[in-house]
Formats: C-alpha cells, structure tokens, sequence
C-alpha cells in the first residue's frame, strides 16, 4: 500500500509561511559571538549531505543540543566535576538583561532554567525577541532561535525563524534542522512533521537515512533517532497510528533495530488484520531470535499470543523455560485448569524481592512495631 503522510499532516491545515527569499545582509562583526548554532549537521552527526561554509570571518557555530563536551584530562575520573556558578545576582541579570550578547543571554537563559526562575526566563525571552530585529543574515538568526530554545520558548524560537525565508539549499537545510527542533520542543506535531519532509526533499537524503538527536547524555553523548521514527511518532501523536504504523512497517531494517521498529508498527496496527499482524510479528522474531535479544523475542511472543494464537503460546512457554523466566510461565499457565499442578510450584519458585538476588535483598526490614493489645487494661 503507497504511503504519503504530506495529506494525512496537512489536511485542514493553513499554508505553512516558511518559505521566501533569503535576506543577502553581511554579518557584523560580532558575528563570531552570535553564529554557534550552523555546526547543527556535524555536530549532531546528522547524515545530511555536507553543506556549504558559512560567511567569512563567522565560525560555524552548534545548536544548544549538542554543544560538545570539553576535552577532559586522562585522569578525569579522579577528578570531581567543578560546581555550578552561583546564581547571578540581581544587578548582574540586570545588566546581562540591559546589554548582554547571545552567549550571555544564553548563559543567563540556562543558569535561570535550572534554578527554575521562571520571571527570569520571562524576561530574557522577551530580551531575546528583540535583540536583533528583522533584517539579519541567516548565522544571527539561527543563532537567537538556538538560545530561545535554551530559554525553553521554542514559540518564541519559531517566530524569529519566521523572519528569515531561507535560500534553497544549505541554508534551508540549515534553517529546516533549527524549525524541526522548535517544533518539537513545542510539542507542534503538525509542523514538526511537515519539517521532516520538507528537510527530505531539501537534502536528498531518505528520511531512514536522517538521524536526529534528542538530547545529550552527562556523558557528552548523544541520544538519536532516524528521522522516519520521529515522523512516525509525530504522526501517531496527531492522530494518525495507522499511516505511522505503515510508514515502519514498510521501512525494514535488519537485526535488532528492525525487531524494534517491527514490534512498534504492530502497535500502531491495531486494526490489522490478525494474519497480517502475526507475519510481521514473526519477521520480528527472526531478527531478535538472531540477534541474541530473548527479552525481546518474549515480548514479540506475548504479543504474538494475544491474537490469539495457540502455536505463540506453546513456544513462549517453550522459551520460559530456556531463558529461566518462571513469571512469563506462570502469567500464560495460571489461565489453563489442568496446570494447577506447575502453578503451584511456579509459585513458589517465584522468589520474594527480599530473597538473595531480588532487588530489595539489602534493604533492611522496616519494622512492624507490636499489635495493640486487645486485652482491656485493669
């Protein structure tokens, strides 16, 4: 079955205004200040096809989502990570707020949002809104959308991208990348959906192909997803299941990732026919049977015997016993009269958590305290 998801995300929908010619204004010379979030391609590892440099004399900059982890020393883990800068005070906000670049802001931005100084937050956002009003070049404005993400308005951050109509090619490229972020982080499923695919055509590159970043771990690592799994998810979150079950469903991938895309599209399939929903169940099996992923393949299996399906239950009771997982027997036995026998001794092979090797072996006992006495007093 064909999939287009441009109908199902556009349907009832007014135009989307992010299209127009580029502003050609020369960057200013603190530029080198204001440009960090170009590097968003490189520095998040998107597999986007390369782009072009930007203006001289301004760096390429990284967005605030993947701004790299300073280099540490070899002996980093004997070494205890420094304290957090106190708080700014009020004459210091104050005089950020008045004349502060975008990286003090930024700073200003992040420091409030973790302290959770949501007056502060509001007023370096409204800073942010007019800081550098319309015209600039394209490095200024992603620039001050980047740092109204860190502010945790990513609205804010959508309208001063809208200031800009960004020139086919890198810089729509570049632009596309900041607006699904925004989106996103507003939680705009319609619009960050539409980005997705506009940033498709843009770079030639499958949406399979596109890998996003979610978030940086404290590690300076990245958490990333394919951009076909995210439009998927923005799809079912609009509303759609069925189109985002369809688009996984026909995106195949080998080994344990393609278990996983599989294991999601069938959840999203509700309304599949049970024969259909039960061939890509075992397509799923395969690969996490051959990847070594038995939690996996339990899981595909209690799925798989929910459609019902006879043949899923026996192998899943046939696996319980090759994995030692006595809950997963005991949760399809208990329902069969003629097993009372191994659900009782099922029963009490299931360890207490208290018990060596359960999670609450080490705690101590919380006691009980004595029962009140029933006997009157005299």
């Amino acid at each position: 079955m064909p999939f287009s998801s441009t109908a199902a995300i556009t349907a009832g929908t007014p135009a989307d205004p992010d299209a127009g010619a580029g502003h050609r204004i020369a960057p200013s010379p603190r530029g080198r200040r204001l440009a960090r979030p170009l590097l968003a391609l490189a520095a998040l590892g998107l597999t986007l096809p390369a782009v072009a440099q930007p203006a001289a004399g301004i760096p390429s900059p990284e967005p605030a989502a993947s701004r790299a982890a300073p280099a540490r020393p070899d002996n980093a883990e004997a070494e205890t990570s420094p304290e957090a800068p106190p708080l700014l005070s009020e004459k210091a906000f104050a005089e950020v707020l008045r004349s502060g670049d975008l990286e003090q802001l930024d700073a200003a931005c992040r420091q409030s949002a973790d302290a959770d100084r949501k007056e502060r937050l509001r007023q370096l956002q409204q800073r942010l809104l007019t800081i550098h009003p319309a015209p600039q070049p394209l490095p200024v404005v992603l620039a001050n959308a980047d740092v109204l993400l860190s502010c945790r308005a990513p609205s804010e951050a959508m309208t001063v991208l809208n200031r800009y109509g960004p020139a086919a090619g890198a810089e729509r490229v570049q632009w596309l990348q900041l607006q699904w972020r925004a989106a996103a982080a507003g939680l705009d499923h319609r619009r960050a959906a539409l980005a997705l695919e506009r940033l498709q055509r843009e770079g030639g590159t499958p949406l399979d192909g596109l890998t996003l970043p979610l978030q940086r771990r404290e590690d300076g690592t990245l958490v990333s997803r394919s951009g076909l799994e995210l439009l998927a998810t923005h799809l079912e979150s609009r509303g759609f299941p069925r189109i985002a079950g369809e688009l996984l469903a026909q995106a195949r991938r080998p080994g344990l990732s393609g278990a996983l895309r599989l294991q999601q599209a069938v959840a999203l399939l509700a309304e599949l026919p049970a024969p259909q929903r039960d061939a890509l169940l075992e397509t799923a099996l395969e690969q996490a049977a051959a990847a070594g992923a038995w939690g996996l393949v339990a899981e595909l299996l209690d799925t798989q015997a929910a459609l019902p399906s006879e043949r899923a239950v026996a192998r899943r009771l046939r696996l319980s016993g090759r994995i030692d997982d006595a809950y997963g027997e005991w949760r399809w036995l208990r329902q069969d009269p003629t097993a009372a026998a191994r659900v009782r001794q099922l029963e009490i092979q299931l360890r207490s958590p208290r018990d060596p090797g359960g999670h609450a072996a080490d705690l101590p006992v919380v006691p009980t305290g004595t029962p009140p006495s029933t006997t009157p007093s005299p």
